[in-house]
């Protein structure tokens, strides 16, 4: 058969047939840096509707902005905006090189965008059209930071007294220059810091004989309400994670999470046979098949898959249903290298979500708040995500061009021999 008939008999591509109101018209990528640097999705139907989704990748976030706008950008235009899982799959499916931070993220601010335009158009908060609320407002908890254990202290004592049930608290090691998680203001931690990486210090050792030592101070200071949260930032083998999950057990946390790299996800089981300390993990993950065996086998209690990393609310939904066939509870990453659009799309999803578990909440800069209007609110501990269609959160373009990518990159960490380690 000739081209000229192949052509002539081949099927329309009926998600390219839309009905007028419905075709995606535009889209552009949107690069500021308020504070730290974001990338953000911005698509427009025919009828004028708009949706945002956000693309940060920390650390990497122009990779993501030429993926959009050498990959996905040109076959988004004329497409149906309402055939958000169709969508979702031609960007998955289609893409032979599929999965990774890069890709995922892509497909995540195509999704979010498109769930916030639909909501819109249907005049719905986000969490209606996933099935309604689950619970009146979100747990989150918040990151007390301090050089040492008196800083960390005073630093959790100022959350609670903010409000918050839970609290996330890191210190700085004697010893150890540089420790993970000693932050630069109050209210947030922002580790992208240069624009070449700083090399920070580890000493597993030290840090192995501190942390049971900062958790005891806080109980006995705070005694056995709050809960109390430790992020590891996978530094540690899985025996020695073991070992400290049973040195911290007394304490009573909520969770230690990224104990080890769970690219081995059969490392878990070795901690889980030593300790009862809960064990969350999942912020680096990309796909459900980074978190199935972890999810499966009942190796994990938190799954800490965001909106941004697993592409978008479309496969965040497949991850968290099968997490509640085996009583995992979600706990999704909320850290400052994800925009205030995620935050939004995140609450609603956790407002509907039957197994949720808790929210990480950093609070961004008031330059980051100025050019990323939202209807998300705090009170009580809780976070609100508001009433108003679509997942709340909008970008101020004109703002946003005030401040240019700046480039910022994460740290990296060495053992005190000089060996390269985990950061």
């Amino acid at each position: 058969m000739s081209q000229a008939a192949a052509g002539a008999n081949a099927q329309p591509d009926t998600a390219r047939e839309p009905d007028a109101p419905f075709r995606i018209r535009a889209a552009r990528v949107i690069v500021t840096s308020p504070g730290r640097n974001f990338v953000t999705l911005k698509i427009e139907t025919e009828q004028g509707i708009h949706g945002v989704g956000d693309a940060t990748l920390n650390g990497r976030e122009l990779a993501v902005a030429a993926y959009l706008n050498d990959h996905v950008i040109p076959v988004l235009i004329g497409r149906d905006a309402r055939r958000i899982e169709d969508i979702w799959q031609y960007l998955y499916r289609g893409a032979y090189w599929r999965r990774g931070p890069v890709t995922m993220r892509a497909i995540a601010a195509v999704d979010v965008a498109l769930w916030d335009l639909k909501a819109k158009a249907l005049g719905a908060p986000l969490y209606d059209l996933l099935g309604g609320k689950s619970r009146n407002g979100v747990m989150v908890y918040g990151h007390a930071n301090g050089a040492d254990t008196a800083e960390t202290l005073d630093a959790v004592g100022r959350y609670l007294d903010a409000g918050y049930k839970a609290v996330r608290a890191q210190s700085g090691v004697p010893g150890v220059k540089m420790a993970y998680g000693v932050g630069r203001g109050d209210l947030y931690y922002e580790p992208a810091d240069a624009s070449l990486p700083t090399e920070t210090l580890w000493d597993t050792r030290a840090y192995m004989n501190f942390a049971p030592k900062l958790f005891e101070a806080l109980r006995v200071r705070f005694g056995e309400g709050p809960r109390l949260l430790h992020d590891v930032h996978h530094r540690l083998t899985p025996i020695e994670a073991a070992q400290l999950g049973k040195r911290l057990e007394p304490y009573d946390l909520f969770w230690m999470e990224d104990a080890t790299p769970a690219e081995n996800q059969e490392a878990f089981r070795l901690i889980r046979q030593h300790t009862t300390t809960p064990l969350a993990v999942g912020e680096v993950f990309n796909t459900i098949w980074d978190a199935k065996d972890l999810i499966q086998n009942q190796l994990i209690d938190y799954i800490r898959t965001s909106v941004v990393g697993v592409g978008g609310i479309t496969h965040l939904r497949r991850i968290a249903d099968f997490a509640a066939l085996w009583s995992v509870r979600t706990g999704s990453h909320g850290a400052t290298d994800l925009s205030p659009v995620t935050m939004g799309a995140a609450l609603h999803f956790d407002t509907w979500v039957p197994n949720f578990g808790i929210q990480e909440y950093m609070r961004h800069t008031p330059e980051t708040d100025a050019v990323f209007p939202h209807a998300y609110t705090f009170a009580d501990g809780l976070l609100h995500p508001g009433d108003a269609p679509g997942h709340g959160v909008d970008i101020d373009e004109a703002l946003a061009a005030k401040y240019p990518y700046e480039p910022r990159q994460l740290p990296v960490a060495r053992l005190t021999d000089g060996t390269m380690w985990n950061w």
